[in-house]
């Protein structure tokens, strides 16, 4: 090992020990905000189609990373907001691995790869990385644990019970993206709910 790979390991130690960083927190809001201004044009027709009291429960994934890029920003100005980490941390790991279980079920049976799914797949996969990372390192009050897991669940029903889930790649991934959304709800909440029950935090903000 080099000197330059040395000192790139001792980075990501670092990083993972302590992800608080302002440089990284800085640098992640940015690649976050602009990854969302993208996210916002990609869905495009589909928020023409829908009513605008719906728009804040129809852009699943650019929504979690704007509130990601808020949740390092009010980071590095000191403001220690549970509510909106607990929400971007988890929506971003959701919505991030969501999308590459739906991206790789469309490779193996419909065999839709492209260059665009591959852009898709890796960007939502940074999205769950990023959530994980700094989640583990995040306190989860006990409010901020229940407004979390309540976003998931309203979010889910909005998504497919009102039919307002992302558009999908083909129609016969309904059941399958159904399935995937409610298990990644329950996963997240019985670990927040025991990350709750072992801390005992009750913040207020």
């Amino acid at each position: 090992m080099n000197i330059r790979e040395y000192g790139m390991v001792n980075l990501i130690k670092g990083l993972w020990r302590d992800p608080w960083q302002p440089g990284f927190m800085l640098a992640l809001a940015v690649i976050n905000l602009a990854g969302s201004v993208y996210g916002y044009f990609w869905y495009k027709n589909q928020l023409a189609a829908t009513p605008v009291y719906f728009w804040p429960v129809v852009p699943d994934s650019p929504l979690s990373t704007t509130l990601f890029a808020l949740a390092m920003v009010a980071a590095l100005l000191g403001w220690r907001f549970a509510v909106l980490r607990l929400v971007a941390f988890t929506t971003c790991i959701k919505y991030g691995f969501w999308a590459v279980v739906l991206n790789s079920h469309n490779w193996i049976f419909y065999g839709g790869f492209d260059a665009l799914g591959l852009m898709l797949w890796l960007s939502h996969l940074g999205m769950t990385v990023q959530g994980l990372w700094f989640l583990r390192k995040t306190p989860v009050p006990v409010h901020a644990m229940l407004i979390a897991v309540l976003w998931m669940v309203i979010n889910d029903a909005m998504d497919y019970i009102l039919n307002l889930h992302p558009y999908l790649f083909v129609q016969d991934q309904w059941t399958f993206a159904v399935v995937a959304a409610v298990l990644l709800t329950v996963v997240l909440s019985a670990y927040l709910v025991n990350r709750a029950k072992r801390h005992r935090i009750w913040g207020i903000l």
